[in-house]
């Protein structure tokens, strides 16, 4: 056994000092409830109670990332305190966007409320939008763990890395797969078991761009795959269930996979059609 405790206390003690899961994905539902009372452990109803909150979570990250400097190489604190400044315009005004798509798009969608307790996508949304901004000021692994937990929860694996726009809306979640290298427009709209992702998984292509770019105003279906950093889907288009593309198609486009029933008789093979109004 002897060997054995020497191999686990050589890994204890050669582990990295970063946060465990728990103390960030507890932050980040924390975050969660103090813009949304409804995933609050406590409604906070006067301004200071809401003052002490804001403050107690801006201490919080500061701590987490001055004990944390090799995730960042810059000043904790004055990273937690820009986090917390730019929390408003960059993620709270941005998820009542997406919380404005998913409840239009959505006729089962009864009530805005409804989509905040209860709606996978709003959740990952969220943890996306949160991950992403710590993502652009610099912050290493810690969006990387938020998103995951959010994967964990819902099914939706949105890289913190990727670029999405405003007014986005997921319907169904489940399955989602959302690249570090993608670009997604305002506007756009996705169903569950969509892959936004790369066609190259080679360790040397890491730092170029791997996925595709999603124009605006484009409706991706259920079980679409689109792959690689060259594809574009234009603006406006429509890319229906269970397609897959490796190419980019034009604005306005519609593109959808049709089945023919095989027959020995016939050689009628599956197909793809693809319309442009461009």
């Amino acid at each position: 056994m002897d060997p054995f405790l020497s191999r686990l206390q050589k890994a204890h003690s050669l582990c990295p000092g970063c946060p465990s899961p728990k103390v960030i994905n507890r932050f980040f539902g924390e975050v969660l409830g103090l813009m949304f009372p409804e995933h609050a452990n406590e409604v906070l109803k006067d301004k200071d109670s809401l003052q002490a909150k804001f403050s107690e979570l801006r201490l919080q990250l500061g701590n987490i990332l001055k004990k944390n400097v090799a995730l960042h190489q810059s000043d904790g604190e004055a990273l937690a305190i820009e986090f917390f400044d730019k929390l408003e315009n960059e993620v709270y005004d941005k998820l009542h966007e997406d919380l404005d798509a998913m409840f239009k798009g959505d006729p089962a969608a009864k009530s805005k409320t409804e989509i905040i307790r209860c709606y996978p996508g709003f959740y990952a949304i969220s943890a996306y939008r949160v991950a992403h901004l710590l993502h652009r000021l610099g912050v290493g692994l810690i969006p990387r763990m938020i998103t995951e937990h959010a994967h964990s929860k819902t099914g939706v694996d949105i890289h913190p890395g990727a670029s999405i726009g405003r007014f986005f809306c997921i319907d169904h979640a489940t399955g989602i797969v959302i690249g570090e290298t993608t670009i997604v427009g305002d506007r756009v709209k996705i169903y569950q078991g969509v892959t936004l992702g790369a066609l190259s998984v080679k360790k040397e292509d890491a730092d170029k761009k791997r996925h595709p770019t999603i124009e605006n105003d484009v409706v991706i279906y259920a079980g679409a795959t689109i792959l690689g950093g060259d594809t574009v889907i234009g603006k406006g288009s429509v890319v229906g269930g269970n397609v897959w593309l490796t190419k980019s198609i034009p604005a306005k486009s519609k593109i959808y996979y049709q089945t023919k029933i095989l027959d020995d008789a016939s050689n009628l093979t599956d197909f793809y059609v693809l319309k442009s109004e461009a």
